[in-house]
């Protein structure tokens, strides 16, 4: 049998299948990054989006940012369920065949269902790549952050591209001009994202408060970002800091991610808790002050163009009210600089 020129890095695969569990939009924000260097790495290759069991957000909210980086995007395609499915006669997706799936989860039991795929070439790093036909050298480190592992799983396929800027994040035009009518040119803009999905991950809001005069003071714009769970904040912050803004509120009819990231192609700089919010502010490619607490920021810090990470572990503990006022400040001073 010929062996399959995909899988011995021959030739770029003409069709990949990259499969993952599910994707919210918080999972969609976190891997924009990834869909950029697989774009750029493999340019002329057809590749299929496939959440196995779950929604994914690239079908949903986030979309229109797929256009160019994704051909094709599936959801709850029904692999993945469970051990019953590799009793099953028949091939996933009724038999199609793909150059090369690459499974990016490590659950063992959806590796063993997504490997029955039709395809030339598997790459997974689930039970140490065990069942993958391409592996890392023995005794490779597994990196630590989660777009750091999925390019590991990309270079066993393709090296990475010395020179070749990732493909820009295709934002439809309509919210960018609604993001410019909203901030429009010709002042100092700096984002400020108090929220978090997971309340222990909150900084207090009155350092953001603080911040938000600080930037006044010295002539910028505060710009709050608050989403639906926020909403209960509106009024006190535009009490405590007249003069902020507050575009998603402001009745322009643009909300959701996609217009958090055309307003933060606008700022000059943000500060985000470790949240979505913080992903959405770095794919809209602000310089970001992240502020981390339980989790570990060498695992999921936001790839942002810029980072500064302020992390409550290093003022003693994993509460965020550890983080002081003046340690982000002096961490935003110097991305604004």
């Amino acid at each position: 049998m010929t062996p399959d020129p995909s899988c011995h890095g021959e030739s770029p695969p003409q069709s990949l299948l990259v499969y993952t569990y599910e994707d919210t939009v918080g999972d969609g924000l976190v891997k924009l990054p990834f869909l950029q260097d697989l774009r750029a790495r493999l340019p002329a290759t057809r590749i299929t989006w496939c959440a196995g069991v779950g929604p994914t957000s690239y079908a949903g909210a986030l979309a229109p940012l797929t256009t160019g980086l994704l051909d094709e995007v599936m959801g709850e395609a029904g692999i993945g369920t469970g051990a019953a499915e590799l009793l099953r006669l028949s091939r996933p997706l009724g038999g199609r065949r793909f150059d090369v799936v690459l499974d990016t989860q490590h659950t063992l039991v959806r590796t063993l269902c997504v490997r029955r795929v039709a395809h030339g070439c598997f790459v997974s790093g689930a039970a140490g790549f065990r069942f993958s036909d391409r592996r890392p050298p023995a005794g490779a480190p597994r990196p630590r952050h989660l777009i750091d592992d999925l390019a590991g799983l990309l270079d066993l396929l393709t090296p990475r591209p010395a020179a070749v800027a990732a493909p820009p994040l295709a934002v439809p035009d309509a919210y960018r001009a609604a993001a410019c009518a909203a901030l429009p040119d010709g002042t100092v803009y700096v984002g400020l994202a108090p929220g978090a999905g997971d309340s222990e991950k909150i900084w207090p809001l009155a350092g953001f408060i603080a911040l938000a005069r600080e930037q006044l003071e010295q002539g910028r714009v505060p710009v709050f970002f608050l989403g639906p769970d926020e909403r209960g904040l509106l009024e006190d912050i535009r009490a405590a800091v007249p003069g902020a803004r507050f575009p998603e509120w402001e009745g322009r009819g643009a909300t959701g991610p996609i217009f958090a990231i055309a307003l933060a192609e606008r700022l000059a700089a943000a500060v985000a808790n470790d949240s979505g919010a913080g992903h959405m502010l770095a794919a809209g490619g602000a310089p970001l002050v992240s502020l981390f607490s339980k989790h570990d920021p060498e695992k999921y810090a936001p790839r942002a163009r810029r980072l500064a990470v302020v992390d409550s572990k290093s003022f003693g503990g994993t509460d965020p009210a550890r983080i002081p006022v003046d340690a982000v400040s002096r961490a935003l001073a110097e991305l604004l600089a």
